[in-house]
């Protein structure tokens, strides 16, 4: 898809869904190559994300030798027809939960607005076992590093696609964007839906019209040409909120 760097984010969601449980083993997680970019968003998400058991929250997640926390959390698929396991790793150290970042993943792929609003997508967090791809947190430095290693040059800013990784940049996961003047919730629920959108078969899309929402698949990142920030594929009774393709 190109060497567009990207900058992404993703929805904090309050408490009450299906709830999370089983502890697990810890996986590593492959690396391989590809990046691309993403952007803003605009309404809080109203599916709630799923809740921790009393044993997934005593722990924020297992140690593994690679210098990664992957979360211990699990929880029922979401959505229906091809479901697409993930996992959500978090470099140790850097102040931030495996188990919080994965409420917030699963919570904006369980928003009736994301991509399970197709009906033939979905998705289950999982702690264990196979995966199609594995959501990152990881400092500027390491970011740097990973997509380097790819040939990706991320300069300490954004984040990046590797093989089935996304690494998300710290410093965007906890500032958003420069560009982006809106909830850092919402910021961070675009970066999820871009670029799960990405591996689910779409590619980027165009503003289709001043004043309408930018699509979720829109490089927002780059400016908005007329159209409203906004993190989500669908609207709240279903429509597509897509534009013009673009390479």
């Amino acid at each position: 898809m190109g060497l567009a760097a990207s900058v992404l984010l993703v929805a904090a969601l309050a408490v009450s869904a299906p709830q999370l449980l089983h502890s697990h083993g810890n996986p590593s997680a492959n690396v391989g190559t590809v990046a691309h970019g993403q952007e803003p968003a605009a309404h809080p998400p109203t599916t709630p994300a799923p809740s921790a058991s009393a044993s997934a929250s005593a722990s924020a997640g297992s140690e593994d030798t690679d210098g990664f926390v992957t979360a211990r959390m699990s929880a029922p698929p979401i959505g229906s027809g091809n479901i697409r396991r993930f996992k959500v790793r978090v470099e140790d150290g850097i102040g931030v939960s495996a188990d919080e970042v994965a409420r917030e993943v699963y919570g904006t792929l369980a928003d009736r607005r994301s991509w399970t609003a197709d009906g033939h997508d979905g998705f289950q967090l999982v702690s264990g076992g196979a995966r199609d791809f594995v959501v990152v947190i990881a400092s500027p430095a390491t970011v740097d590093r990973i997509c380097g290693a790819a040939g990706l040059k991320t300069q300490g800013e954004v984040n990046c696609d590797v093989g089935s990784r996304v690494i998300v940049n710290l410093k965007r996961w906890n500032s958003g964007s420069p560009n982006f003047h809106g909830p850092l919730a919402d910021y961070r629920a675009l970066i999820i839906n871009h670029e799960v959108g990405h591996r689910i078969g779409h590619g980027h899309e165009g503003c289709p019209g001043p004043g309408r929402p930018a699509p979720a698949m829109m490089q927002q990142i780059d400016g908005l040409d007329g159209c409203l920030p906004n993190a989500w594929p669908y609207d709240a009774h279903g429509t597509y909120l897509g534009g013009p393709k673009v390479p």
